[in-house]
């Protein structure tokens, strides 16, 4: 589908991505009503829109730049001001909702296959990448791919499938924290925090997000501290996976999969920087306000790809088969997670983390205001970029034998 900006047009792609993600925090500090909607789901609606009215291509460059470099360098940025104490304290209970809500996952896609498994040519590798992604994202996805070679004709119809349900699925779960229905039935103390903090006429986003003291000297202090970090996580995590076979023993792999991963790198030596030096980082304005946009930018980008033509045209099964599997996941998270009392906040990041990863949870609280939970979701949800390549292949291998 030819878009009327080409995907080479790099200057007015970031033009787009930049603007519409500061338009949409002006939206939402300046409106009740978009406050409600909140910022993050006008970034994505608008993105949407425009890429399924061919005015954006639904790839480009920029869109892989945005993710290999805007949201390393935002996470940091995110967690200077984090509390290494509360951070543990948060992510036992994030810990066994998340587990909760990888078996509604793995239920879900065990339901969609022996449902559709006549309908749709090679489902056991499809539903092996599908499971794997929803178990903790895109990098499950494209090892799952490898791992079964799957045909690029087929990677391709699943990714618009997956991509498609990650962005309507995130607009769902940002959207329930305004259903009074849902938010009367669970505890809500993040939400209900930053309900009492609002003393004033402006939108609960303005209030949050007030004005403070920032110099040069604190940018460049924050922008250049992340970039620091970032490049020595990174760094390490390629040297351990170097060093560590990728076909050793089950211990080998697993070891691999945590000290090898660039997220779960990133975060475990920013929050070990900031336990060391924490007034160092205290003394740092403006980080957690760089990074929010940052973010903001990030939710543009997942919008793109939902382009409606390209499922109806590409992967209209492979769309039901992943609908199934994430309408399950959501349905045993909130059932599970209401029966055990945990909070909607964790049920939502953590239901999120699973079907978008790390990264797109931990955006979906910065964006909501639960700050407290950035730096535990951030951690709990690198654990399914372990977990869902042996889930996925799993799967994957009891299918092929059941086809």
């Amino acid at each position: 589908m030819n878009a009327l900006i080409s995907s080479d047009e790099t200057w007015l792609l970031w033009a787009f991505l930049v603007g519409w993600a500061a338009v949409s925090i002006y939206l939402e500090q300046r409106f009740e009503w978009a406050s409600k909607l909140s910022g993050a789901i006008i970034a994505l609606l608008g993105a949407m829109l425009l890429a399924n009215f061919g005015i954006l291509p639904v790839e480009a460059p920029v869109y892989d730049a945005v993710w290999a470099y805007v949201v390393p360098l935002s996470i940091p940025l995110l967690l200077f001001q984090t509390n290494i104490r509360r951070v543990w304290q948060e992510s036992g209970r994030l810990l066994l909702i998340f587990l909760i809500s990888t078996v509604g996952t793995v239920a879900g896609s065990i339901a969609a296959f022996f449902l559709l498994k006549d309908l749709i040519p090679g489902l056991p590798h499809i539903a092996a990448m599908i499971t794997g992604s929803y178990t903790g994202g895109g990098v499950n996805f494209a090892a799952l791919a490898s791992r079964f070679d799957v045909p690029g004709e087929t990677v391709s119809s699943a990714v618009v499938a997956d991509n498609f349900l990650m962005a309507v699925y995130f607009f769902v779960l940002i959207s329930i924290p305004a259903i009074g229905f849902i938010r009367k039935r669970f505890a809500t103390p993040h939400m209900d925090e930053m309900d009492g903090s609002d003393e004033t006429d402006d939108t609960a986003a303005a209030s949050y997000w007030k004005r403070k003291e920032i110099s040069l000297s604190d940018i460049a202090m924050a922008v250049g501290t992340s970039f620091v970090i970032v490049a020595v996580s990174f760094k390490l995590a390629e040297v351990f996976r170097g060093l560590i076979p990728e076909d050793g023993n089950a211990f080998m792999v697993i070891l691999r999969g945590i000290v090898g991963d660039d997220y779960l790198m990133l975060t475990t030596l920013t929050l070990l920087l900031v336990s060391i030096v924490p007034r160092y980082f205290e003394r740092i304005n403006g980080a957690q306000e760089i990074g929010t946009f940052l973010i903001y930018i990030f939710f543009v980008v997942i919008g793109v790809p939902a382009s409606i033509p390209l499922i109806l045209q590409n992967a209209p099964l492979i769309l039901v088969f992943a609908a199934i599997v994430v309408f399950i996941n959501m349905l045993i998270s909130f059932s599970v997670g209401r029966l055990f009392r945990f909070d909607l906040e964790e049920i939502i990041l953590a239901s999120n983390a699973n079907i978008g990863g790390p990264t797109t949870a931990a955006a979906m609280a910065i964006s909501r205001g639960w700050t407290k939970l950035v730096g535990p979701i951030l951690i709990v949800g690198t654990l399914g970029y372990i977990i869902g390549n042996y889930i996925g292949t799993a799967l994957g291998l009891w299918f092929s034998s059941a086809m």
